[in-house]
């Protein structure tokens, strides 16, 4: 959808209410179906394969028409006039992956072109720490769209992964945490499909994966735990599932946790916390374990008496958990709908992040994979002020994630989101058109323009007019 002002730069015009998207380096266009091409296709041009750094990737805005200058460090970026929340108009210099400087509009450009690398008029956009999706369902994701249910064939899963990263790169999130199931009929196949996504998206965005298990107790469980500990062998990074589906779901989180503790990694689990006593005793477990458990979607602490929810968000803090939250719909671990009580959450001192869930898979067949609808959800329907709910799927997200804080000032990683708009609060509103730096580089373009049918009224308040041939 097109956003309500001018023709953003960098751009060629466009007809009526038109949108385009593209990811530097990937196959196609990142918001449009089938725009990963074949398996693997995404980051063939200097990603696949490489370390992903901007001095492995070139020119840091290839393919980004308007950005200007070839001389000088190759990977050095100017940001030229962004605004930021605060009100200043700023230039920004990227280098090496991170934020080298940042200077009124104007000051850092003073040696020309050719002291400061490729330059991007940013004039009309308002520039944030990039956001980060902590909770994607990358194995199912797109599946809604084919005739039956959905496959598992390798191929095609890593197809869906890719295109689905792609999509979710367009829309601003240059970190996923990716939850896959592992046992049952696809085995480890799904996880070895998305991990060979993520080292074609190398370079592009940064995809960690969760294991996710069915089955931890009983005699069904030891499998499990074999295949939980052969997933972790594999690649993945952090231990996962849904204790709510096992028969023992206090045993289940138990052989989660230790797991966990034996290979060092974060726990992420999917619940729906609809009953007290048994999230209280996995707060209890999962209290103090480092480096972290976070658990969601949550929603049916939405269902429970507001004192219960007030006594469960105190245990949650004191237990120093996190809560993830879906916003824009469940997802397949967990079979309720309803959003965590985030407001009550966060009074209590609960760290919550947002996440997208289901992308048009069979949990939500329309789902979008935008942490900006997140977070615009959860100003307009859940009542946080707009720096809270951009937070939300920003800075709160990343730690989730275990990543860095990003900050638009030197020395933080070059992460970031531009969005046509001068306030945040607009922004998440009508902000179509997007420019995403990951890594210190221009990985991801959205324009949208909005233009209108020669008129008295679009003559008189001076509105973008269609081009030639357009209806008149």
């Amino acid at each position: 959808m097109p956003d309500s002002q001018p023709q953003p730069p960098h751009s060629s015009s466009s007809s009526s209410g038109s949108s385009s998207s593209s990811a530097s380096g990937a196959s196609g266009s990142s918001g449009s179906a089938g725009s990963a091409g074949s398996a693997g296709s995404a980051g063939s041009s200097g990603s696949s394969g490489s370390s992903g750094s901007p001095s492995s990737s070139g020119s840091p805005s290839s393919g980004f028409p308007g950005s200007s200058g070839q001389a000088g460090d190759p990977a050095a970026l100017l940001l030229c006039g962004a605004r930021l929340t605060d009100g200043r108009t700023v230039d920004v210099r990227l280098g090496g992956g991170r934020i080298e400087a940042v200077g009124t509009a104007g000051s850092l450009a003073a040696g020309g072109v050719r002291g400061c690398g490729t330059r991007v008029d940013l004039t009309g956009y308002l520039l944030l720490p990039a956001p980060a999706e902590p909770h994607a369902h990358l194995d199912t994701a797109l599946s809604a769209e084919g005739d039956g249910p959905a496959s598992y064939e390798a191929q095609e899963v890593q197809r869906r992964a890719t295109e689905a990263a792609l999509l979710q790169l367009g829309h601003g999130a240059t970190a996923l945490r990716a939850h896959v199931r592992v046992g049952d009929v696809q085995g480890l196949g799904a996880l070895a499909a998305v991990l060979q996504a993520r080292r074609s998206l190398r370079g592009l965005t940064e995809l960690t994966t969760v294991a996710m298990p069915r089955v931890l107790t009983g005699v069904a469980g030891a499998d499990g735990l074999s295949m939980l500990r052969d997933a972790l062998k594999m690649g993945a990074s952090v231990v996962g599932g849904c204790p709510d589906l096992d028969p023992d779901p206090t045993g289940y989180v138990e052989a989660v946790l230790e797991v966990a503790a034996e290979h060092g990694c974060p726990v992420d689990l999917h619940t729906d916390a609809a009953d007290p006593a048994r999230l209280a005793r996995l707060v209890a477990m999962a209290g103090g374990l480092r480096p972290g458990v976070t658990i969601g979607p949550c929603g049916g602490l939405s269902r429970l008496p507001d004192e219960t929810v007030r006594r469960t968000a105190d245990q949650l803090a004191a237990a120093g958990v996190t809560v993830v939250c879906l916003p824009q719909g469940s997802c397949g671990g967990t079979d309720q709908r309803g959003t965590a009580p985030v407001r009550l959450l966060r009074a209590a001192g609960v760290r919550v992040a947002a996440g997208s869930g289901a992308l048009r898979d069979m949990s939500n067949p329309v789902g979008r994979g935008d942490p900006l609808e997140a977070a615009y959800l959860l100003a307009s329907r859940y009542g946080l002020r707009p720096e809270d709910s951009y937070d939300a799927v920003s800075s709160s997200a990343r730690a989730v994630m275990g990543l860095p804080e990003v900050r638009v000032e030197a020395g933080f990683p070059a992460e970031l989101l531009a969005l046509r708009g001068d306030r945040l609060a607009g922004a998440l509103s009508l902000a179509y058109s997007r420019i995403v730096v990951h890594r210190g580089r221009v990985v991801a373009r959205t324009s949208a323009v909005r233009e209108y049918c020669n008129s008295a009224a679009a003559v008189e308040l001076g509105l973008p007019r269609q081009g030639r041939g357009a209806l008149s």
